[in-house]
């Protein structure tokens, strides 16, 4: 489970911005899948679902796009760029893309993530010079980097590398570091490398392969996030059709249903010349022929597209307690359908492994004080005097006061009179105006 995430100098994002997925103090109502855990004698209240709002630029799919990066840095396990260019997410690949375009001198990137995993809380945050926006020659470091575990420092990476309690794992350590913890800590000193994690590298090499393998199976499987989900492509890092000539999920197939194709199915289909996985609308008894298949991109809309990439990765969410992180997740798809998965999550008895869902929308309909609580509504702007976004939470308002929220109240008509910011007045009729002030001056 996500607790928090944070980052810095991340394209639009030139001061930090936190995102948070604890519960905030005196929130009452709404306790849905409010998973509690105690660490140490603190107990954790973590959401199960969050919505982010904001103008069109302000950077809602930045942060999105911050996680994907982070996600994608770790299970390659350094700050090189990456030759494999499988996510829309450039900058996931192509590192330069990173930094904020507005600093005249190189400034660090920094990410952090907090999260639940087994009977772990795990902080882990890196510090990275990449050098000024665009500057592909930087010879680039990893300033910093520490892993926390249970509260206890596990090590820190900085000038040195140091080391902290290491019994806050011990049943996952090698057997042969306990014989020889001197030794190892020399090694490891000896083979840091400027642009490599240590966490999956030295750590996991000579800690604890064991340990770290947690970490990365969390980020590789349970941390989905997906990047310009408009996007019409299949999602395949994290679905995995059978290596059949043709699969379909039965379940998938019955909520495609459900969503409203009838006369069809739906499937991966793999031919002979391609080993890559296609989404297909699969027909029986066309023309005599057994079956026949078209490529969905050519037969069903974009919505159902949409919702058939996305929808096996809600169940995968709920099965597994994972995090589904989606950017546009109501792009073309109804509200009705949304309403649906979204209760998925808030649903105590289906949601019994505490899987959460964030999605960034312009749709108004989310802003129900019955259906999200005020600390899952985040909002995202643009503040020019220091060219940076900024992030914050409806709860952040507080309750009493002028800019008091409570509970009950018109979140979305509020929104609309710009009570909460992150809104626009936008006005494209000077334009239109001087169009045509410009063909009349051209006709005289």
């Amino acid at each position: 489970m996500l607790l928090e995430f944070k980052t810095k100098n991340y394209k639009s994002f030139a001061e930090e911005i936190k995102f948070s997925m604890l519960a905030a103090p005196k929130q009452k109502g709404l306790d849905y899948s409010l998973y509690r855990k105690s660490i140490k004698g603190k107990v954790l209240k973590g959401l199960c679902s969050s919505v982010i709002y904001g103008p069109n630029a302000a950077g809602k799919t930045n942060i999105i796009g911050a996680m994907d990066v982070f996600r994608s840095i770790l299970l390659r396990g350094n700050i090189k760029n990456s030759e494999e260019k499988i996510s829309p997410n450039l900058a996931s690949s192509t590192l330069e893309l990173i930094p904020n375009n507005s600093h005249l001198n190189a400034q660090p990137v920094e990410f952090s993530i907090d999260f639940l995993e087994k009977d772990f809380r795990i902080e882990y945050n890196i510090i990275i010079d990449l050098g000024k926006f665009l500057d592909s020659e930087y010879q680039r470091k990893i300033l910093f980097e520490k892993l926390i575990v249970n509260e206890c420092i596990v090590f820190v990476r900085s000038e040195d590398l140091s080391f902290g309690n290491l019994k806050v794992i011990k049943d996952y350590l090698s057997d042969s570091l306990k014989q020889n913890i001197d030794s190892a800590i020399d090694i490891a000193k000896n083979s840091l490398n400027q642009e490599d994690l240590f966490l999956t590298n030295g750590f996991k090499l000579i800690f604890s392969q064991k340990f770290t393998n947690l970490i990365i199976n969390w980020f590789a499987n349970k941390f989905m996030v997906i990047y310009r989900a408009d996007s019409m492509h299949l999602i395949k890092r994290f679905a995995d059709p059978q290596k059949e000539t043709v699969y379909i999920e039965k379940t998938t197939d019955k909520a495609a249903k459900l969503f409203g194709i009838n006369s069809n199915a739906i499937g991966y289909v793999i031919s002979d010349d391609d080993s890559e996985a296609k989404l297909c609308s699969i027909f029986k008894n066309v023309k005599g022929k057994k079956s026949a298949v078209i490529a969905a991109e050519f037969f069903e809309s974009y919505g159902t597209i949409r919702f058939i990439n996305i929808f096996p990765l809600v169940i995968r969410a709920i099965q597994t307690g994972g995090t589904l992180v989606v950017d546009e997740f109501d792009a073309s798809i109804h509200p009705m359908a949304l309403m649906s998965i979204i209760n998925i999550f808030h649903n105590d008895d289906i949601n019994i492994y505490h899987a959460q869902l964030i999605f960034n929308t312009h749709n108004p309909i989310f802003l129900n004080a019955n259906l999200f609580r005020r600390d899952e509504i985040k909002f995202v702007e643009r503040d020019d005097d220091i060219n940076s976004g900024i992030l914050y939470a409806l709860s952040d308002f507080g309750t009493i006061g002028k800019g008091g929220v409570r509970k009950h109240e018109d979140y979305m008509r509020n929104y609309f009179v710009s009570q909460y910011g992150a809104i626009k007045d936008i006005d494209f009729t000077p334009i239109f105006e001087e169009i045509f002030e410009s063909e009349g001056e051209e006709e005289v």
